[in-house]
């Protein structure tokens, strides 16, 4: 890791939590768990509280800042979001922590209000994908719709009263049509995603232009592809039996079927993806969480200021 970097072990980090209390129980975590990834108290204990207190901090930070600057200009300044990117390959478990992320901070007295927005909504449409070939790129940084997540990012950051993503829905592999979510000036945003961190841009403007803090879930591609497949199978005996499901062909595939369609989706268009786009921008994060084949982390590396 550069030296621009302050690395520390898991034990190290863990010390940083201080006296940072545990807020969430056994079943609150079971309802922020992903599909096939199992986080317990001990991991919140050890890797998210000591970020959480981290965050925090930075919080009220720049919360104080915005006070000293409304208190120079003689005005009340609209309240600006404090915002978090999460970023990292598909079925690295960037989703898991961003909602366990989520739910801790907003149990933090000074910023109660935390929302969690997915860039999964600025995909664009299947009919758009499929019309400029990029079904199978879907994902990578053409397939985003650039300038609707600048625009979100820009009104969230300007401290609109409400501000409207699109939705997706992974059981329709597709956005909604006509349906959104609608972030009220709250106190975070968290923005989860995987080209969250990548270069692609409108005009002058980055997605990570916007960020405050950001973080890069990171762990050893050969892990990532077996959670990966490991998720394709719970998946297929979950979600793609849905009728509605996108993927309800692959309900019916037989083990040796569906481990080898898995790995070829993976090396295709996932693990091409992470090579090529995600990882790259890995050291643009303001930390990287190592995890391991067991999915626990073992490292903490956090950007210098």
């Amino acid at each position: 890791m550069p030296d621009r970097y302050l690395t520390f072990n898991r034990d190290d980090w863990a010390a940083l939590r201080a006296a940072t209390p545990l807020t969430l129980r056994e079943h609150d975590l079971e309802s922020l768990q992903g599909i096939n990834e199992r986080i317990d108290l001990d991991e919140v204990a050890a890797i998210y509280l000591p970020l959480s207190r981290l965050l925090n901090l930075y919080v009220s930070a720049v919360q104080d800042l915005q006070r000293v600057s409304s208190t120079f200009l003689g005005s009340i300044a609209p309240k600006v979001p404090y915002v978090i990117g999460v970023a990292g390959s598909v079925a690295v478990g960037k989703s898991t922590f961003a909602r366990i992320l989520q739910a801790l901070l907003s149990r933090w007295p000074n910023h109660p209000q935390v929302d969690l927005v997915t860039t999964d909504g600025f995909l664009h449409p299947n009919a758009v994908l499929a019309e400029r070939g990029l079904m199978d790129r879907k994902g990578f940084p053409q397939s985003y719709d650039t300038r609707a997540l600048l625009s979100f990012l820009r009104a969230v950051k300007s401290g609109q009263e409400e501000v409207s993503a699109p939705v997706y829905d992974h059981v329709a592999y597709d956005v909604l049509d006509g349906v959104s979510v609608t972030v009220r000036r709250p106190d975070i945003v968290i923005v989860e995603g995987l080209n969250v961190l990548q270069v692609n841009r409108e005009g002058d403007e980055f997605v990570s232009d916007y960020f405050d803090f950001s973080i890069y879930v990171d762990a050893d591609v050969r892990d990532i592809e077996d959670w990966y497949v490991r998720r394709f199978f719970a998946l297929r005996e979950s979600v793609f039996k849905d009728p509605d499901s996108y993927f309800r062909n692959f309900a019916d595939l037989s083990d040796e079927q569906a481990e080898v369609t898995a790995r070829q989706i993976w090396a295709a268009i996932n693990g091409r993806n992470l090579r090529e786009n995600i990882e790259p921008t890995r050291e643009r994060a303001s930390l990287i969480i190592r995890k391991e084949r067991d999915h626990r982390v073992s490292q903490v590396s956090l950007r210098k200021l």
